[in-house]
């Protein structure tokens, strides 16, 4: 799975164990990325503190002008950029099932401005890739270009907020050696059996 051994699910804080249980029972396996960080319990709580926020923000009563769909396309397409497998694979396969597009997240990752999204969603991801490649190089012009398409300021900051976020997570998935799970590849790309 990782570099570093996670820990057992049953040596976890209580706080951890609940979350982590939590996810396999909506899921049906653990994402490594839980166990993995679990090895410091303080930063674990931190991380998921801020994910959370970011994409999941009714959760901390704030609303967005980003669907759970588009917040997927950005960790997937700057994900890519930062050559992060685990979150490509990981979160492309969150992105196809909130877009139910089984092609969507491949698209994302190679080519997102040939990707069959909405031009809007094509803005935002460029917004995005400039934030993740060249976040001192954005001006004005950046933010014109999304309110162009119906983006808010407060959509700029969570654009740019869950680029720099996932800069982090993938820079400490790639360090780490942290390998998707296989259950992730197949998801989205099927449906499911009833």
């Amino acid at each position: 799975m990782s570099r570093y051994p996670a820990p057992d699910i049953n040596d976890l804080p209580d706080d951890i164990k609940a979350r982590v249980l939590e996810v396999q029972e909506k899921a049906g396996f653990v994402p490594n990325v839980f166990l993995a960080l679990a090895r410091r319990p303080a930063e674990w709580r931190a991380f998921f503190a801020y994910h959370d926020a970011l994409m999941t923000p009714e959760t901390v009563g704030r609303t967005s002008g980003l669907t759970k769909g588009e917040r997927e396309m950005i960790v997937t397409a700057t994900s890519a950029a930062n050559q992060c497998l685990y979150c490509v694979v990981a979160h492309g396969a969150i992105l196809r099932i909130y877009e139910k597009k089984p092609l969507v997240a491949d698209q994302v990752a190679i080519n997102h401005r040939k990707a069959d999204i909405s031009p809007r969603q094509r803005a935002m991801l460029d917004f995005a890739m400039k934030v993740c490649q060249q976040s001192h190089a954005i001006e004005d012009a950046d933010i014109d270009a999304l309110q162009a398409h119906g983006f808010t300021d407060e959509d700029a900051w969570d654009i740019a907020a869950i680029t720099a976020f996932f800069g982090l997570s993938n820079r400490m998935a790639s360090f780490s050696g942290m390998m998707p799970n296989p259950e992730f590849y197949l998801m989205g790309r099927q449906p499911k059996p009833r």
